[in-house]
């Protein structure tokens, strides 16, 4: 050990540089060492019935619809989520959520997923109906298809459609595996008409309050089973259906099954609510070395450019400048005294 200590003292620079080479070449190696950590897991669904195409969002001082607007937070979302969490995505439509894919690592994944987001659209959806106190018990069996577990963050505007009444709401009183789960709202309370657009995406009415009246009993729950909406389209602006983020309805939803609801127009709101959710387990997985390495690399090079003492140094230079700057300032006096005479 007194022949490695000496050694270093003689060849001080050396040992340094040589150490930050060695640094960085196991930094090429990418050594990783096992460890113990929580493993986040997420099912991120994606509302894209036709309540979704109403504008009363904006995305950067814009106007935009709530599809848009979930489209932009999702983006934002995964681009915030730290390497090792695995994300699925998933659709809702009628009484089912489908997901796209078993989750998978967002790092390696990145852009699947974000061109799986970019690709969101109402024109997807299987049915014309919203029955989103349904679609908790479909989200559960996906999930359950899955090879590990997942915490459930949900994007939608909390409309019911058909509307709901004693024959057709699901009783959730009895419903588990929701705990954790987050509602995120999206849309305004103020609300806008729900535009009807063609299979080319092109505008050619709204949708008539008569859509969405409310039917007696058993003609509903046909309409329902029928998975279909009334095609009449509003004939003036008095006619139009008006669709509203209905939060204290998701909220009710939330309490009942013991997850929690956040209005989703910011990201920042959403990311913190999802740093409370459980993680899907604790599990061992490789930690990566290669950042330490290259960090000590780095620090090890600093140092072989500094002195053997640094702080006697930094102190001899401070003293240093004090005295070019004291120097200069006499310098400066003499000639303005010296010009002074001249002019006498």
């Amino acid at each position: 050990m007194k022949t490695l200590i000496a050694y270093f003292k003689t060849h001080r620079d050396s040992a340094l540089l040589s150490g930050a080479m060695l640094m960085l070449v196991l930094a090429m190696f990418h050594i990783t060492v096992p460890v113990k950590h929580n493993i986040y897991t997420y099912l991120l669904v994606a509302d894209i019935t036709q309540s979704m195409n109403t504008i009363d969002t904006t995305i950067d001082g814009k106007p935009a619809s709530r599809m848009a607007h979930t489209q932009k937070m999702l983006h934002e979302v995964v681009s915030s989520l730290p390497c090792g969490t695995k994300v699925s995505v998933g659709l809702f439509a009628g009484v089912s959520v489908a997901a796209l894919y078993n989750p998978i690592e967002v790092c390696e994944n990145f852009a699947a997923i974000q061109d799986t987001i970019d690709h969101l659209d109402w024109r997807t959806a299987w049915s014309g109906n919203s029955r989103i106190r349904e679609s908790l018990f479909s989200i559960t069996r996906a999930i359950r298809s899955f090879p590990e577990t997942a915490q459930v963050v949900f994007f939608t505007d909390g409309e019911e459609a058909p509307k709901l009444h004693a024959f057709n709401t699901k009783d959730l009183t009895n419903f588990q595996g929701a705990d954790g789960w987050l509602l995120v709202g999206v849309g305004s309370e103020k609300g806008a008409s729900i535009p009807k657009l063609s299979e080319k995406n092109q505008l050619i009415g709204y949708w008539s309050n008569e859509s969405f009246a409310l039917q007696p009993g058993i003609a509903q729950i046909s309409e329902s089973n029928l998975g279909v909406r009334d095609d009449n389209v509003a004939g003036g602006e008095q006619d139009r259906f008006v669709s509203k983020l209905n939060s204290e309805y998701m909220k009710s939803i939330a309490k009942e099954v013991g997850s929690t609801y956040v209005d989703g127009d910011n990201v920042h709101t959403i990311l913190d609510a999802m740093k409370n959710q459980k993680p899907a387990r604790r599990d061992v997985a490789p930690f990566d070395l290669s950042w330490v390495m290259a960090s000590l690399a780095g620090l090890l090079l600093l140092a072989a450019y500094f002195s053997k003492h640094p702080i006697k140094q930094i102190g001899e230079v401070l003293r240093l400048y004090r005295k070019n700057a004291i120097r200069r300032q006499h310098t400066k006096n003499e000639l303005a005294i010296a010009h002074d005479n001249h002019i006498n």
